[in-house]
Order: structure tokens, then C-alpha cells, then sequence
């Protein structure tokens, strides 16, 4: 049997894990100063969406580490034998915002186990929900898309994404440099090294440069929604990774709102889409 055919896990589907976290002001103080708010020591007094991230964080023993930064494959995701490990995108639920101070907590089931071919062979993608409440109830629901997938061949062209849209009402550049880069996987706690360390991910994955954390871009492209409009609430969100980004170029986060929803997206530096999102507002 195929390690990686959906059989090899269906022991994994429908385990679950809970974890306890508090809402503390330092994760908050130190993604504002990251994110280079005019005021990272002026606190909001709610969670804002997507820092949700910051909290109920991975702490393997350095020892169970694996050699690309995770934690050694196994335990509550499935031991998973395709080499490279990515964020795929998610859908997000926000019910009730998460109060400065609040006491959380996390389940999280895998939902699903599937196994595909694509262009860049072999994949298996791990979907996991996770239902997050505080001391009034549950406050967000999220599933997350994990994908796993094949290392490419020696001299293979990587594939051309699609082009990002046109058109945005509102847009901002980012420049991704390693700095950046570096605290956003501090402040998640993220050892993968394909964020930090650039012999490692240019010599053994064979990128061209350190990889933007997907989370971040999508945390970008929420972040420029609430700036271009401060007086709506994001009730649902979803994104979709469709090309990395790496540190040797800017990009930009763009959108445009029509009525209660927004399309979001991010634009690499030859003009591909890297990431495309959707909230829903009120």
C-alpha cells in the first residue's frame, strides 16, 4: 500500500487534542510592533481577527524536532512521508471577539485525509477544525488545510501560477525581508526553516529565497481590510494559497469591498497570484 494513500491514515481521522491559553497582552504588543503599527504599546481590547495564531502555541522538545524545522511526523497529525510541508489556506468563523485577558481554550478533530495528484506530483492534504471558546462561549471556528507534497525533480520549472486580478480599491506593499520573517515565526513559534534559514531552503527544498509564511500573508490581507474599512466587523474569512512568496522581492496585499464582502489577494512581484481570499463583513 501507498504510505501516503488516504488508507495509511484513517486511524487519524477524527482524533482530536485540547490545549488552554490565555488572551496576554506581550504576543499583541510584539505583532503590532511587527506588523509596524504607529503605536504597538496602544492595545486593542479585543483579540483582532487571525492573532488568534498567536496563542495555544506548538511546544515539542527540541529533541522530537524533525530536520526541516516540525516537530517529527506522527502524534496528532498523521506521520505523513512527502518531504515538504505548506499552509494551504482555511476558512474562518469569527462568533464573538476574544477579550484582552480571557481565558481559551482549543479543540482541535481532523476532519479529512486525502491524497491527489497535481502538477507537482503526489499530494496529501490534512484538513483539522478547530472550535475556540472563551469564559462567554464559543468564539471562532476555523479549518485549516495542511498540504504535504513531493520534493520537485533536479532542474524541474517550477509551475506558473495564474495572474493576480486587477482592480483594487485598496492596496499596500510589503517588503518580506528576513527580519520580518523572522519575527513573525518567533512570535507562532514556528521552527520551519524554510522561513529563516536560507542555505536550508535554496540547498534542500530548492527555493529561491526564504519563504513567506502564509499565515502572515493572510494576516497582511486582514490587516489592510481593516485599514481601508475601521468600522466593519469580519464575521467569515477563507484564503487560499496559490503561489509562494519569497524574501527577494516586494508584493503587494490589494481588495475591493462590494457591499458585505471583499475579495482579497496577493500580488507577487512578476505579477502572479500568490494568495486570494474572501470576507464576508457587517
Amino acid at each position: 500500500m501507498n504510505p501516503d494513500s488516504p488508507q495509511s491514515y484513517e486511524a487519524w481521522v477524527g482524533r482530536t487534542e485540547e490545549s488552554a491559553d490565555r488572551v496576554t497582552e506581550a504576543p499583541i504588543r510584539l505583532m503590532r510592533a511587527t506588523l509596524d503599527a504607529d503605536d504597538p504599546a496602544a492595545l486593542p481590547s479585543h483579540l483582532p481577527p487571525l492573532w488568534h495564531w498567536l496563542y495555544f502555541l506548538p511546544g515539542e522538545r527540541q529533541s522530537n524536532m524533525g530536520p526541516d524545522g516540525h516537530p517529527r511526523r506522527g502524534g496528532f497529525l498523521p506521520p505523513v512521508t512527502l518531504p515538504r510541508r505548506m499552509w494551504a489556506g482555511g476558512r474562518l468563523e469569527f462568533l464573538l471577539p476574544l477579550a484582552l485577558g480571557e481565558r481559551i481554550r482549543r479543540v482541535s478533530t481532523i476532519r479529512s485525509v486525502q491524497a491527489k495528484s497535481g502538477r507537482s506530483g503526489q499530494l496529501v492534504f490534512v484538513t483539522v477544525r478547530h472550535e475556540i471558546g472563551g469564559d462567554r462561549g464559543a468564539a471562532l471556528r476555523e479549518e485549516h488545510d495542511i498540504v504535504y507534497r513531493e520534493a520537485p525533480a533536479p532542474g524541474a520549472p517550477a509551475p506558473q501560477p495564474p495572474a493576480a486580478p486587477a482592480g483594487e480599491q485598496f492596496s499596500r506593499i510589503v517588503t518580506p525581508d528576513p527580519v520580518l520573517l523572522m519575527r513573525y515565526s518567533a512570535l507562532t513559534f514556528n521552527g520551519h526553516r524554510i522561513h529563516y534559514d536560507r542555505s536550508y531552503v535554496m540547498q534542500e527544498e530548492g527555493y529561491p529565497g526564504l519563504v513567506v509564511h502564509g499565515p502572515l500573508i493572510a494576516t497582511l490581507l486582514m490587516e489592510e481590510l481593516r485599514r481601508a474599512h475601521p468600522g466593519r466587523t469580519v464575521r467569515r474569512f477563507e484564503f487560499k494559497a496559490v503561489s509562494p512568496l519569497f524574501d527577494t522581492a516586494p508584493f503587494s496585499v490589494n481588495g475591493r469591498l462590494e457591499g458585505d464582502a471583499a475579495d482579497l489577494w496577493a500580488r507577487g512581484p512578476q505579477g502572479q497570484l500568490a494568495m486570494r481570499a474572501r470576507a464576508e463583513l457587517e
